[in-house]
């Protein structure tokens, strides 16, 4: 039997935005440091993503420090830095799927900068530690926290899931379609599905609920242009279909905090 370990790490700084892939990274209770502590948002404080305006796929973004200074680059654009916005800042209710939570504003020049490269009027907004988003009740405990992730603070996928969707499919589908924050080295398609809580080296969590799926997953990271075919959704529809909805991947709670690393090994602690 093959050993179940920790394939990659993906970090997301700015939601909907380019991910990085990493060796190492720290988990805190919200998901891995400095994952989607940062978000775009409209007028009314509502979330803007990939799946309404798919150029944001193309923005790179990438967290400098522990205090979440952000780096973004666009084609076509210069790159900017923008600080954390300080205590002082101003302070707005941001929904995300309506889940309403506090987030602090960027400066002036920042929202300028996603305005001219999304080319709408839209601002950047920042989750300070004193911002708390908690997670759904349903499948959570009390106290739960997220980053402005859709739902949960981390997202696994086990590699024979996806090649087991590649073997359905007549072109080949990316991992990074379904924006991961783990990816890990199973032998098994859906094993993932049986796993109530696992351990990643030091690190214990709750694997609580299938994620859902959505046209998102249907748009190319590298090109931002949607699949015409409707891939991978065409074909997960045919088989991974349940009542809540299409589901690939399982969303997980860290019940402590700590290190992972690529190559840790994963055990699992319960299964369903």
């Amino acid at each position: 039997m093959k050993t179940l370990s920790l394939q990659s790490i993906h970090l997301h700084p700015l939601k909907s935005a380019r991910g990085l892939v990493l060796a190492e990274c720290e988990v805190e209770p919200r998901g891995l440091v400095g994952d989607r502590r940062w978000m775009v948002v409209d007028s009314a404080g509502r979330f803007i993503s990939a799946r309404s305006l798919p150029s944001m796929l193309l923005i790179r973004s990438e967290i400098l420090d522990r205090e979440g200074t952000l780096r973004l680059g666009a084609p076509d654009h210069p790159a900017i830095t923008i600080a954390a916005p300080p205590v002082a800042a101003a302070c707005i209710d941001v929904d995300v799927w309506d889940s309403i939570s506090p987030a602090r504003l960027a400066d002036a020049a920042s929202n300028r900068w996603i305005s001219g490269v999304l080319g709408r009027d839209c601002k950047l907004v920042h989750q300070a530690e004193d911002c708390l988003r908690p997670v759904s009740p349903t499948h959570a405990q009390p106290g739960d926290i997220v980053s402005f992730a859709d739902g949960y603070p981390l997202l696994l996928i086990g590699t024979a899931s996806l090649d087991e969707l590649n073997r359905r499919t007549a072109r080949t589908i990316s991992m990074l379609q379904f924006r991961p924050n783990l990816v890990v080295q199973t032998a098994d398609p859906f094993i993932e599905d049986s796993w109530r809580r696992i351990r990643i080296g030091a690190v214990e969590l709750d694997v609580c609920k299938p994620c859902v799926r959505c046209v998102l997953t249907t748009v190319d990271p590298q090109t931002a242009v949607k699949a015409a075919d409707g891939e991978p959704l065409t074909t997960l529809k045919t088989f991974r279909r349940s009542p809540d909805g299409i589901i690939f991947g399982q969303n997980l709670i860290p019940r402590g905090a700590g290190v992972l690393r690529v190559g840790d090994p994963l055990t699992v602690l319960e299964a369903r």
